[in-house]
């Protein structure tokens, strides 16, 4: 390949010097099919300017990891491969595309790195054939898969992942293979003639992938053509020979080129090498290994670099750690310092609130104490009350008997007085009229009747009306005093029992304000069974003074008690 460039150059060189104004070589890619023996202008191109000459591999080799020697001729290849690929001249699967993609990728930017291979760095690449990446994808979603094998491509060298990339590649069905359009007479349906490194193809016109007949170049003995017919005989006698017919003559003459390139390197891989092969083999190997060697230590080298990197960056973030440590440690000494402090004056606190609590501890136990020896006094003051009380209300029974005895005694001293009213009235009425009847009106100026003789035997009635009167008249006089002698000593007991209910009443609302103060210190005690108040209640003394009023006659009632 690199004397078929320098004869190329040579050409232009020599094109160039003989019309420098008239004609322009633009070289677009490392591919050519011309004549070297010829001048450039006298084989069929195109005579327009410039001219773009494509440089290709005629011929594919069987294995190219054994046939690809040098790094260049790999890198070469590795490019016409992949340009066919995208050019879907060799067709090629979504899956194996991703992969083969993966590897132009490794090949081109190396490992992968997250944080330099950012989502979109594949936008500007073409790495896809258009049939695939227009295939039920977005072409995010294609970079994502892409990117996913590449991130598992790593400390792969360039090289090897080209050739990577030409080992899945020559697998394919359409890989090496050189497609003519044929016939197999001149009336017959159109057929494809397919020429590998494996031998002859026929196809159908709608598929390159499965022919439907081969011949390999192990079994043909000889291949002719006259004029658009070619001849194809096997090394089975007793096979039929095979005729097809092409469209031009110079095309069964490029057929029969192609045929004898591929059948002598086919012939040839299977012979021992030349010594010249084995050298350029052996100086490949030897530099295969020093590159391998080289990026093995470049690898080691960059190893090393990161784990110093990262062995800094530990550092550095264990320094930071350690100072932010430090940092809180002093914080926190401070923090303890403080608090110490703090805890101190909380001790002194806490003691004095201990020697205060204990104060009031033995204050409260004599509080309890006090209180324990007034509920007793309370518990016998109102063992008292209820004595006072029982003797009060048997009072009051009794003042309402002596009452009702009394009111008995008034009534039957009203009747008595009444009867007497009413017999002085019969008797004062009987005696008008017996002095009406008996004794004549005197003149207003007669001499008054001479007074009786002492020998005289009868009491005018006059005198005796006037005994009877002045008997009637002390009569009164000794009720009345009775009566207002029981009137005045019923005020006195009356009042001397309305001083002793407001006598009780009084020590009844003193307990009550008692009470009320010890069962508000009965709250730390818990005293409150000790105390129960005992008093009548005041709806009782009330229902005994309504009582009394009723049952004693409204003369004889003092005032409401």
């Amino acid at each position: 390949l690199a004397n078929l460039i320098a004869k190329i150059n040579m050409s232009i060189l020599g094109l160039k010097k003989k019309q420098p104004k008239t004609f322009k070589v633009k070289v677009i890619t490392m591919d050519a099919e011309m004549e070297f023996s010829c001048e450039v202008l006298d084989q069929d191109v195109p005579k327009d300017s410039p001219i773009t000459f494509h440089f290709l591999a005629k011929f594919f080799p069987e294995k190219v990891e054994e046939e690809l020697v040098q790094e260049i001729t790999q890198h070469l290849f590795f490019l016409q491969v992949k340009k066919q690929i995208l050019d879907e001249e060799i067709f090629c699967s979504p899956e194996a595309s991703v992969l083969l993609a993966s590897y132009a990728v490794q090949a081109k930017y190396g490992d992968y790195d997250p944080n330099f291979h950012k989502p979109g760095f594949l936008a500007q690449d073409e790495l896809l054939p258009k049939r695939v990446s227009t295939y039920q994808m977005t072409p995010e979603m294609w970079e994502e898969k892409i990117t996913a094998w590449y991130a598992e491509h790593r400390n792969i060298a360039r090289d090897e992942a080209e050739m990577e990339y030409l080992k899945i590649a020559q697998d394919l069905d359409m890989y090496g293979v050189s497609y003519f359009s044929i016939t197999q007479n001149k009336r017959d349906t159109e057929l494809l003639l397919g020429v590998d490194a494996q031998g002859l193809h026929i196809y159908s016109p709608n598929s390159k992938l499965n022919p439907k007949k081969s011949f390999p170049w192990s079994g043909i003995r000889n291949i002719s053509y006259s004029e658009k017919e070619f001849t194809i005989k096997p090394l089975d006698k007793k096979k039929e020979v095979f005729k097809f017919y092409s469209s031009q003559l110079r095309v069964n003459k490029l057929i029969l080129q192609l045929c004898i390139g591929n059948h002598d390197l086919f012939m040839r891989r299977r012979k021992v090498d030349s010594i010249e092969v084995q050298q350029m083999k052996a100086q490949a190997k030897e530099e295969k290994a020093r590159k391998k060697m080289e990026r093995q230590i470049l690898a080691r080298e960059k190893q090393l670099r990161e784990e110093a990197e990262r062995a800094k960056e530990e550092m550095e973030r264990r320094m930071f750690q350690l100072q932010d440590e430090a940092r809180m440690a002093n914080e926190a000494l401070l923090r303890s310092e403080e608090t110490a402090d703090l805890l101190a004056e909380k001790a002194q606190i806490a003691e004095e609130e201990a020697k205060l609590l204990a104060h009031k501890a033995a204050e409260a136990e004599q509080e309890r104490q006090r209180l324990e020896v007034t509920a007793l006094k309370t518990k016998e003051e109102h063992r008292l009350m209820e004595q006072k009380m029982r003797e009060a209300e048997q009072l009051a029974v009794k003042l309402v008997e002596q009452s009702e005895r009394r009111s008995k005694e008034a009534d039957h001293l009203k009747q008595d007085l009444n009867e007497a009213k009413d017999a002085e009235r019969r008797a004062k009425q009987k005696l008008l009229e017996i002095t009406k009847t008996t004794y004549p009106l005197v003149a207003p100026y007669s001499n008054p009747p001479a007074p009786p003789g002492p020998d005289s035997m009868e009491m005018p009635l006059e005198m005796a009306t006037s005994y009877r009167l002045d008997f009637k008249d002390s009569d009164m006089k000794r009720l009345s005093m009775e009566i207002e002698r029981e009137r005045l000593e019923y005020m006195e007991k009356s009042k001397h029992l309305q001083d002793q209910l407001k006598e009780l009443k009084s020590e009844i609302e003193s307990l009550k304000l008692e009470e009320q103060q010890q069962q508000q210190q009965a709250g730390l005690y818990n005293l409150r069974g000790y105390a129960e108040p005992l008093y009548v209640p005041h709806s009782n003394v009330r229902h005994m003074h309504l009582q009394y009023q009723q049952q004693v006659p409204p003369q004889m009632r003092s005032q409401d008690i």
